[in-house]
């Protein structure tokens, strides 16, 4: 069990780093951008659709709405775009990123 939440692990932070390698690529539209700045700024924000103090609805919409705008900003994104990340970014375990940021940053200019 313990070694299946470290792969869980694992995988999350290969698959942030190349989102963060997308994200700065000049192909992602601007639209994809767009909404996970909203929501980014929506999960800061102090003030709520739903006030917080409401029992369980109040933190219901911030687990509803930041997650729905963050996949609706990653299905804009060009899957070919993604896959040439993955690839380029992610050819080792994640232990070995820094020998591929190199790649990485070459692939972002």
């Amino acid at each position: 069990m313990h070694n299946k939440w470290q792969e869980l692990a694992s995988e999350f932070k290969q698959e942030l780093t190349v989102y963060q390698a997308v994200l700065k690529d000049r192909r992602t539209p601007g639209h994809a951008k767009l909404l996970l700045w909203i929501a980014v700024g929506y999960l800061l924000m102090p003030l709520d659709l739903i006030p917080d103090f409401i029992p369980v609805l109040g933190q219901l919409d911030d687990l509803i709405i930041v997650p729905f705008l963050i996949v609706v900003a990653i299905k804009f994104i060009p899957k070919e775009l993604v896959t040439e990340y993955r690839n380029n970014c992610i050819q080792k375990k994640p232990g070995h990123l820094t020998n591929n940021s190199n790649i990485c940053t070459t692939c972002m200019r």
